[in-house]
């Protein structure tokens, strides 16, 4: 600490200057005059000094998990929602000695203040996204039995089909099998045969996928087919194709993957401290680079169950409508997601906050130009505001300009005080 030695006439003692007074003093200040000498024959009376009165303790509520959050009257921690408990604490406690500027000293420095207000903060997180497949809208297509593709109506990627429309035809045996049994349950039986149920027969070649057209066919003509259709089970483009001409498949094999981008997901990313303010259902907008002016609105759908651990972020999954197709797997939107309200809380400027990375202060202006720091405990921030759970009052006055001066000078004086011994008090500075 750099300190300035001023030496007054007449034995007055010593008096030091901090860096923020020096400052103060270089705005163009008056000096304060010296300090007159004590009275010729004057005795110091040591009997009359008295050690400091002890502050009287104040009734305080404190949360017991949060003993950050301290209120006058009883209620419930905005943070957990505990009951506060009733403490008895110092008055003075999380505040630094007070530093008094002159009358025009304030303005002169360019000091501002805002008052502590209640309203309402809107809770919106923004955030970029990632458009993906609405993965309960994929259908997978697999053959119910094994056999060889004979002929392929879809032969290429990203083909739009309809649900119904004939993809491929497939010739196998056992499909073939099932198709004479039915025959023969269609059939007269013999005296004494026993005669296999009509129903039951019907019944395997749905199971083995054969559309209801060609069963009736089937029973109409009496013959069987070489090969049957497959057909696309929905609305959809074809995002996957393992099938080709003359390829022998299994059950195992995929041969399509067809997507209803009907309706589309918007993956996002994010900050834990955002997490308390999603929750599913509420209402979300995107943008896209691609149609500028256009805007689509969707909702929260899921939150994922873990975050990541690199990035420290938590995935959620917001759904939108896409009647048109625009929105387009693997495209990058601009992504808002409205939380709601926060009504009634008290709330100040964000710029009136001192963060020090241990604790958060604000530098609060009393009467008679007098301005002493305060710890908060800070909630929400949101459009250059921030929400105050802890520390202050509404009407209160904070400094929003020159905070960092004032709360300099303070933890300075704190720090002669606590060498020289002397009480925390104000500093009247009235005449720098």
């Amino acid at each position: 600490m750099y300190r300035r030695h001023l030496s007054c006439r007449g034995g007055a003692p010593t008096r030091y200057l901090s860096v923020s007074l020096l400052v103060l003093a270089l705005a163009g200040c008056d000096a304060t005059p010296p300090t007159p000498p004590p009275t010729a024959g004057a005795e110091h009376d040591h009997s009359a000094e008295a050690a400091p009165a002890a502050r009287p303790l104040e009734t305080r509520y404190v949360c017991p998990m949060h003993p950050q959050i301290v209120r006058d009257a009883p209620g419930t921690c905005p943070i957990c929602g505990m009951d506060l408990v009733e403490r008895a604490l110092d008055p003075l406690a999380g505040r630094g000695p007070e530093v008094r500027l002159a009358p025009g000293l304030a303005q002169t420095l360019g000091v501002r203040t805002a008052t502590v207000e209640r309203g309402t903060l809107w809770k919106y997180v923004r955030t970029p996204g990632r458009i993906s497949y609405d993965e309960t809208r994929l259908a997978h297509l697999h053959p119910r039995a094994p056999g060889w593709i004979e002929g392929l109506s879809v032969r290429a990627l990203g083909e739009p089909v309809g649900a119904g429309q004939e993809l491929a035809k497939l010739y196998a045996p056992e499909i073939l099998s099932a198709q004479v049994d039915f025959l023969l349950a269609l059939a007269p039986q013999p005296e004494g045969v026993a005669r296999v149920r009509v129903d039951q027969a019907r019944n395997i070649l749905r199971l083995l996928d054969v559309p209801e057209a060609d069963i009736r066919a089937i029973e109409r003509s009496g013959e069987t087919r070489q090969t049957v259709p497959v057909l696309a089970p929905i609305d959809g483009v074809v995002t996957e194709m393992k099938a080709r001409e003359g390829m022998y498949v299994t059950a195992a094999d995929a041969m399509y993957t067809i997507a209803d981008l009907s309706r589309v997901w918007v993956l996002v990313d994010v900050f834990e401290h955002q997490i308390d303010w999603i929750a599913p259902g509420q209402g979300a907008e995107i943008r896209v680079p691609a149609y500028p002016g256009r805007s689509w609105e969707g909702e929260v759908d899921y939150l994922y169950p873990a975050l990541d651990p690199q990035t420290r972020t938590l995935r959620v999954r917001l759904v939108f409508d896409n009647p048109e197709g625009l929105l387009r797997p693997n495209m990058f939107a601009k992504v808002v997601i409205y939380g709601g309200p926060r009504r009634d809380v008290l709330k100040i400027p964000a710029e009136a906050l001192i963060e020090t990375g241990t604790a958060t202060r604000v530098v609060r202006a009393l009467d008679d130009g007098r301005f002493a720091p305060v710890e908060v405990v800070a909630g929400m921030r949101r459009e250059g505001e921030v929400e105050i759970l802890s520390g202050l009052d509404a009407g209160d006055r904070v400094v929003t300009s020159g905070q960092f001066l004032l709360d300099s000078e303070s933890s300075l004086r704190a720090g002669l005080d606590r060498l020289s011994g002397q009480t925390q008090g104000g500093h009247d500075h009235a005449g720098h």
